[in-house]
């Protein structure tokens, strides 16, 4: 059962509600001077020191009048993740805090939020509600939970029941959610109309054929925009395999597929007024008899040839495609979501997007709206000095360059050859995954760079639309 996360936040009307003290360092002890003797005894005891993440019941006059504490790093600025921890801790109930939690509503919801599509059936947890006293946020906050953990959930499923064939039917859900139906492409259309998609799929057989998904949505007299995520299902790295500890997250593979459907998701729900093109190519990078071998070349949809020097450089040949696709409608932005290269974590770690733009603007707009919403993005140069690394001795290009430098920035330029001239595009080349659990972001699935790319289209856009 999905979560119901707006069941989780009301308008804060007075009503009956635990109150959550938010402490930070700086501001201990002129709250502890607030406190009652017995409140003050509990801090003491749990030396308490209002540190980030600390937590502790404080115990009030009657049996049932305890208060709780939360240290934070700035009580007068939460972030979203801060009021998580309290989230996870509190028993059910309602709550209110003792600062505006506008911001920090997200981590809230989503620390309830669970994927147990596996486990054996729990106990259920109450649900612990947050009073706010901004209202006219909720349904935001409550639409980009929904977001993060269709993220979370998509990525979290194993690929036995996570192939092609689902991503599809995930953006068919989607769009009936909103009145639009996807455009699927498959088999002989998809091997003459998208060739380096047909290519990298056709090797996982039946019931796992690649296809071209796309959805459409929105007053085509708005601005066009296009969102792409790369839907490899699974990654086996085909002929040039994978070893076993780079084979086990490969589950994750299609997390660029899921940061464009949550996104879309977004789009919609909030009537953005733009005309959204959702594409995702999905496949799986098996490998069987027909699978593409290192040394084939293949004609892409945008006619340039590509050499296969690794066929574990896969996901920016199904993007190739689908960018190609998309620039055929003439969109004012193209935005690209992908787990695409490991040099990009080797470089910037698993909570860092490299984010690469062909426009210095949108690059800049969208690392400053990263910073606002704590969703960090950091950018790594488009150089031009590189491109001469995809050079191919018998095709137009070569897939990936030898000797592995410049990983992330050699597969940026490969899909940029294929976004027409003038059009404004940013790629992202996301983990889409957590490694270590934190408050309200268990280990597994996560969406890194949704609510940044977000929070950039909703101001761009609403403030076009009015004005």
């Amino acid at each position: 059962m999905p979560t119901d996360f707006s069941a989780l936040i009301e308008a804060d009307r007075g009503q009956p509600g635990r109150l959550i003290h938010v402490v930070d360092k700086a501001g201990l002890d002129g709250w502890l001077r607030t406190l009652p003797p017995r409140a003050r005894a509990a801090v003491a005891a749990h030396r308490f020191e209002g540190k980030d993440g600390e937590f502790v019941i404080l115990s009030g006059e009657g049996p049932d009048e305890w208060t709780a504490a939360l240290g934070v790093a700035n009580a007068n600025a939460l972030g979203p993740w801060d009021l998580a921890r309290a989230a996870e801790a509190l028993p059910e109930g309602m709550y209110r805090v003792s600062t505006a939690p506008a911001r920090a509503a997200l981590g809230w919801l989503l620390a309830q939020h669970r994927f147990a599509r596996y486990r054996k059936a729990e106990k259920p947890v109450g649900a612990r509600v947050l009073l706010t006293p901004d209202p006219a946020r909720i349904d935001e906050v409550a639409r980009l939970a929904e977001a993060i953990a269709l993220v979370r959930d998509l990525v979290n499923t194993p690929a036995q029941d996570m192939g092609p064939a689902q991503l599809e039917q995930a953006a068919r859900e989607l769009g009936e959610a909103f009145g639009v139906a996807p455009r699927v492409t498959v088999g002989e259309r998809l091997a003459a109309g998208f060739p380096l998609i047909a290519a990298v799929g056709h090797a996982a057989g039946t019931g796992r054929e690649p296809r071209l998904i796309e959805l459409e949505w929105g007053d085509p007299a708005h601005p066009r925009i296009a969102i792409i995520g790369k839907g490899v299902c699974f990654d086996t790295g085909g002929l040039d395999i994978k070893p076993s500890a780079g084979m086990r997250l490969m589950k994750k593979d299609m997390g660029g597929a899921a940061h464009a459907l949550g996104l879309a998701r977004l789009i919609m729900g909030a009537r953005l007024p733009v005309r959204l093109h959702l594409l995702v190519p999905a496949v799986e990078n098996a490998i069987a008899g027909d699978a593409m071998r290192p040394g084939d070349v293949f004609r892409s949809r945008a006619g340039l040839t590509v050499e296969i020097t690794n066929t574990d450089a896969e996901g920016r040949l199904i993007l190739a495609d689908a960018l190609t696709r998309a620039g055929e409608d003439a969109p004012e932005l193209i935005v690209d979501f992908a787990t695409l290269t490991g040099a990009a974590r080797v470089a910037l770690g698993p909570d860092l997007p490299a984010t690469f733009a062909n426009d210095d603007a949108l690059a800049s707009d969208l690392l400053a709206a990263g910073s606002t919403e704590s969703d960090p993005l950091w950018r790594l140069p488009l150089w031009p000095g590189y491109d001469e690394m995809l050079r191919s001795d018998i095709a137009d290009m070569e897939n990936a360059p030898e000797g592995g430098m410049a990983g992330a920035i050699t597969a940026a330029l490969f899909l940029q050859r294929f976004v027409v001239k003038g059009t404004s595009w940013a790629h992202l080349d996301t983990f889409a995954w957590r490694s270590v659990p934190r408050p309200g972001r268990p280990k597994g699935g996560d969406a890194l760079g949704l609510r940044a790319v977000w929070s950039y289209l909703r101001a761009r856009y609403l403030a076009e639309a009015h004005g």
